[in-house]
């Protein structure tokens, strides 16, 4: 389909996003995210709803949004090549529980933890409207991008 080839070229920062719920943590690779509002601030990511992060963040309150540096591709990896059904990836990383218990990566210094305020279906994926409660920037990086996780051998199909 052309609509596909043409989002192809894009070339977006990759996220990792992660969910807490009842005593069960998952994360994973996000492609599907942006700024939403600036007064006030708000956030989207989108999440496939075949995968178990997504099953997990139905009953969150908050989720963890995570930026990947370029050269993170190891993280990247781990979250986008590997599913939750079959491996416990926040057991392979340092994190900490976040507010209302998003696990927040320690690896991934610029990063937020946002209550969900609207979840809202867009076909496959999920929309999750995110207002930021707690918010931690290391600096500047360049950002591990959509044509590097192209590599990826998904974890889970989208």
């Amino acid at each position: 389909m052309s609509f596909n080839r043409l989002m192809g070229t894009l070339d977006y920062p990759m996220l990792v996003v992660t969910a807490a719920a009842g005593g069960e943590v998952a994360g994973c690779l996000v492609g599907f995210a942006t700024q939403a509002s600036i007064h006030p601030p708000r956030f989207l990511v989108c999440l496939s709803d075949k995968n178990r992060t997504y099953r997990v963040a139905r009953d969150a309150e908050t989720l963890g949004v995570h930026f990947l540096a370029a050269d993170q591709a190891e993280l990247a990896e781990l979250f986008g090549g590997q599913t939750g059904d079959e491996v416990d990836k926040l057991a392979r990383v340092a994190w900490r529980p976040g507010p209302g218990g998003a696990p927040l990566l320690e690896d991934c210094g610029n990063r937020f933890a946002g209550r969900i305020l609207e979840r809202v279906a867009f076909g496959d994926h999920v929309g999750f409207l995110l207002e930021p409660l707690e918010v931690d920037v290391a600096g500047d990086f360049d950002d591990f991008t959509f044509h590097r996780a192209r590599r990826i051998e998904p974890g889970h199909e989208a």
